[in-house]
């Protein structure tokens, strides 16, 4: 089964030539890459939080396997929706499922099914896979959509995963896609995100779920987020760091009503 790009020509270029000169700009290469477990990425069109997610890929290792979990914003499909073995297409080529990871993850993750449907439209998923193309060729993924923020179901996905990851017996880098607050003005936005990285930093998805809650942050990938930092916590992972935060209105100058984006490494 190929899936077919969604947003090619809205979120990012269509063109092929010009989506990786786009990339190589925006990826921000270090000297040294970091290996790491986990990262949290935003997912808005690249002209707006491109910047951020090129920080955040441009300072990490990037193995051959990548699973990358993200929202469900159309509510289509089942809750928590593995997407079958295939390959994905972007303007850069085609990407792989990793069969092996896929079924793992699907033997460790009971909550976790089959199905394509939930990423027909969906673009957090997406906007990551051009740049693991342009920074590893080569690379495999597995792509996971959540639409439930049920503590309970996505602790057991979290430790799916782990499990799955531990019998791969390969590095796998978790990618947790998510923007953080939406559509309020900057200085609130970045108050109310603070109180969500905060649980993000401190290794408490429960409590990165409950704050969000409680304080209506618009996080649209806090599920996500929680299933990556239980995985991360049982694989190993010890420490998290943000890379990199900002808004749209870093881009457009109008901070009245933004939408924000953080970075951040786990390892």
């Amino acid at each position: 089964m190929q899936r077919q790009p969604v947003v090619a020509g809205q979120f990012y270029s269509e063109d092929r030539i010009k989506l990786h000169d786009d990339l190589t700009r925006l990826i921000q290469l270090t000297d040294t890459r970091q290996k790491v477990i986990g990262i949290v990425a935003p997912h808005a069109g690249y002209m707006y939080s491109g910047s951020i997610a090129g920080q955040i890929y441009g300072k990490v290792h990037i193995p051959d396997t990548v699973l990358i979990i993200g929202p469900n914003h159309h509510g289509l499909g089942e809750t928590t929706a593995l997407f079958p073995d295939g390959e994905w297409l972007t303007p850069l080529g085609t990407v792989a499922l990793n069969s092996r990871l896929n079924s793992l993850i699907n033997k460790h993750a009971s909550h976790v099914q089959f199905d394509n449907v939930a990423h027909q439209f969906e673009h957090s998923l997406e906007v990551q896979v051009p740049f693991l193309q342009v920074l590893k060729p080569n690379v495999t993924i597995a792509a996971l959509c959540i639409g439930t923020a049920n503590f309970p179901i996505l602790r057991e996905i979290g430790s799916g995963i782990a499990a799955a990851v531990r019998e791969y017996g390969q590095d796998v880098l978790i990618v947790a896609s998510s923007d953080m607050t939406h559509y309020e003005p900057a200085a609130s936005a970045r108050a109310k995100d603070n109180l969500a990285l905060d649980r993000v930093l401190a290794f408490d998805p429960e409590g990165l779920l409950r704050i969000c809650r409680m304080e209506r942050i618009t996080m649209c990938g806090v599920a996500p987020v929680a299933v990556m930092l239980v995985a991360a916590g049982l694989l190993g992972a010890t420490v998290a760091e943000i890379t990199a935060y900002g808004t749209s209105g870093d881009v457009t100058g109008d901070n009245s009503k933004v939408v924000a984006y953080a970075a951040v490494t786990i390892q």
